[in-house]
């Protein structure tokens, strides 16, 4: 049956007694535990961060372009940098690549922080300074994906993605609100500063984990680069998901591209407001993450990218419609559920279907695909903000995004039950 669902018992053996394991499985081993914790940790403080970064964005300049280009500059580093780092991840210990790409990310935050507090920043210094922070996330996520099935048993990894999906969201969650609250009482400056200081926690929890050290393929870093592309290009069913986590995340990006500027203008809001609406937007991402997994055994990846599309309109159309934030709240719970259920899905997807010594690579082409090409579409829905209006914008990214998911639904369609899986074999 094509249904494409990759739970542990389609994609590798169950661990232990034939039975499915649990979701809370992957907290039985302590290394994945103390980073998981840690890399919360940051994401709650890059949250803080983004939050703040896209509200002064607002005080330095009038034009919408602008405003999304913060959310298209973190992405943009991805689209360049994602494939080298995938290298690296695979030619030297990932553990070290992620800790300089911490320390990295820290003394940049608190540079901007620091900078923030004396006035001397503007709209273009401030996209540099989110291009730098995004080329330490670009660094860092290959090498983290790729840990994943070192961290736990082969027959968690689903387990594991989704709650590092979690892990995302639920500081999506709790760090809109936290930065609407920072913002509001002491400044952009101190939001900057809590993301320098949440770099800390991960530091410790990779600096306390000591995996074995994998076998380097010794290729030169052209060849690597190459022998990824070329996997993933002579795989179809990886090259058939690549295609489609681009079209969603470049239509659905959206969302998150234009709410700052939403907020500011037509609803007349606050930074509580901007900070409460990607709260919603958080929580409805964390119920997509939790309930993903039941419902792709049940139904099959396909039948829940549809309806995680569905609900990614529903939040696009309801930005271009409602007149306040209380208004926008239920649909911003719908667009996240929509949004986590689909890129946890896909990136499920990945994982089982990349052999170990590539799978920096393959997770880095897919982030170039799925994160870097959410740049260009943010810049995109941007730039057609300021040629047309706001409305335009969003109402058209939710037309593309159901008019693509449907035409690839036929053309590209998601991999088979078992097609192309590797996890498991060796």
């Amino acid at each position: 049956m094509a249904d494409g669902s990759d739970d542990p018992a389609t994609g590798s053996p169950p661990p232990t007694g034939g039975q499915r394991p649990s979701l809370m499985a992957p907290f039985s081993f302590r290394a994945y535990r103390e980073v998981w914790l840690g890399n919360t940790a940051s994401q709650l403080g890059s949250q803080v961060q983004g939050v703040a970064a896209a509200w002064l964005m607002t005080e330095l300049t009038g034009l919408h372009t602008l405003v999304a280009a913060v959310t298209a500059s973190t992405s943009l580093a991805m689209l360049l940098l994602s494939v080298p780092a995938g290298v690296l991840a695979d030619s030297f210990s990932r553990r070290n690549v992620m800790l300089v790409g911490q320390w990295a990310m820290l003394f940049i935050s608190a540079a901007l922080a620091a900078l923030t507090y004396a006035g001397m920043i503007t709209a273009w210094s401030l996209l540099a300074f989110t291009l730098l922070v995004g080329a330490g996330m670009a660094v860092v996520l290959p090498s983290w994906s790729a840990s994943v099935r070192t961290l736990v048993e082969p027959g968690t990894v689903p387990q594991a993605v989704s709650w590092n999906s979690i892990s995302f969201n639920l500081a999506r969650t709790l760090g809109p609100a936290l930065g609407g609250v920072i913002l509001t009482v002491a400044g952009v400056a101190a939001g900057f500063a809590v993301n320098a200081l949440s770099y800390v926690a991960v530091i410790i929890a990779l600096s306390r984990w000591h995996p074995d050290p994998a076998p380097r393929h010794g290729h030169g870093f052209l060849r690597s680069m190459g022998g990824g592309f070329t996997f993933c290009w002579n795989s179809r069913p990886v090259r058939r998901l690549l295609v489609r986590g681009a079209a969603f995340t470049s239509s659905a990006i959206c969302f998150q591209a234009m709410l700052a500027v939403v907020v500011r203008g037509p609803m007349h809001g606050t930074g509580a407001d901007f900070g409460l609406l990607l709260g919603c937007f958080g929580v409805g991402s964390i119920g997509g993450a939790f309930a993903s997994s039941p419902l792709r055994r049940r139904f099959g990846s396909e039948t829940v990218v549809g309806l995680g599309t569905l609900c990614s309109a529903a939040g696009l159309f309801g930005l271009a419609m409602s007149p306040s934030a209380a208004a926008m709240m239920p649909l911003a719970l719908v667009g996240g559920a929509g949004w986590t259920s689909c890129l946890t899905s896909l990136q499920v997807a990945m994982q089982m279907r990349a052999p170990q010594e590539l799978l920096g690579r393959a997770m880095s082409i897919y982030q170039a695909f799925t994160i870097g090409l959410a740049a260009i579409g943010a810049w995109g829905w941007g730039l057609l903000s300021d040629l047309t209006s706001l409305r335009t914008a969003l109402c058209g990214s939710a037309a593309a995004l159901l008019a693509s998911t449907l035409v690839l639904r036929v053309l590209s369609p998601l991999p088979a039950r078992g097609e192309g899986v590797v996890v498991g074999r060796g």
